[in-house]
């Protein structure tokens, strides 16, 4: 007699055959995507058009390189700087905020928690001009503190963290850390931190992923010269014509940092998904 749980986890040809749908339907656009980066800007144009990668890929990129226009590496430079630093520092404050509002007990904390809920609810685009003139104001315009600064702090992970926090942590560990004489850092650094490092691996993954692609802010407020890479990719694009060859080899090697960091961190995400999942 199969059990429910057993029948649960039962796999059929047909999920085999969904999954495998899936993957090719998920890989395909990266797949082509280096398709036409390796094309010639002739063969892209062809009918039916080209399915198989090309040999061009190399003087396609040369050619991004040498566009003045795209300041590509400048681009790409910036966007891993800003990208690493948010990502830090959001993974930071949304623990230790976390962690306070989960198992720390002060005055307004209940309130202090549904404002920042609020603010979850604002369009980031709401906050675009007002945000604008206090760069100026703060005579960051042009530069990577407009576009790390106020980035610094995420609404959401620190609800996330919350969440997480208040179902992965029990009261008595607390309480054993302070019977022990450590202080509420201490705590925190020893016992809470690596206890969120699943939710804390989601967080990070999902604010590096943002914050990369992240184009409507830094095109604002950054210049041609000193782009983000999404800004960058913008610029190889013109207002009658457009290189796609350039195009697409350039995104391809942009999309280099974010596959690496999720074959460095996608366990995490793994083991946070599935421990969540486990808890709910």
């Amino acid at each position: 007699m199969i059990s429910a749980s057993q029948r649960l986890w039962r796999t059929s040809p047909l999920t085999y055959m969904a999954l495998v749908l899936a993957a090719l339907l998920s890989i395909y656009p990266f797949y082509y995507m280096l398709v036409i980066g390796s094309r010639s800007l002739d063969n892209i144009n062809d009918v039916p058009p080209p399915l198989t990668p090309g040999g061009a890929f190399g003087d396609n990129f040369g050619r991004v390189l040498d566009n003045d226009a795209a300041n590509f590496l400048t681009g790409m430079m910036n966007s891993i700087i800003v990208s690493s630093v948010v990502t830090v520092s959001v993974v930071l404050t949304g623990s230790l905020a976390g962690f306070a509002f989960a198992k720390l007990r002060f005055r307004g904390s209940n309130a202090l928690l549904l404002a920042i809920i609020v603010t979850m609810m604002i369009p980031t685009q709401m906050g675009l001009i007002p945000l604008w003139g206090m760069m100026q104001d703060l005579g960051w315009y042009d530069t990577l503190y407009a576009v790390t600064v106020p980035f610094l702090v995420s609404a959401f992970g620190v609800f996330m963290m919350r969440q997480y926090a208040s179902q992965a942590i029990s009261d008595e560990l607390i309480e054993a850390g302070r019977v022990d004489g450590a202080s509420t850092f201490r705590i925190y650094w020893s016992i809470v931190l690596p206890a969120l490092r699943p939710a804390a691996g989601v967080l990070g993954l999902l604010t590096f992923m943002e914050t990369w692609n992240s184009f409507l802010w830094p095109y604002a407020i950054l210049s041609p010269e000193n782009p983000t890479l999404q800004v960058s990719l913008s610029f190889l694009s013109y207002a009658y014509y457009t290189d796609y060859s350039q195009v697409f080899a350039a995104t391809a090697i942009g999309t280099i940092p974010l596959v690496i960091v999720f074959l460095v961190f996608g366990r995490q995400i793994i083991g946070g998904i599935m421990e969540g999942a486990v808890k709910s």
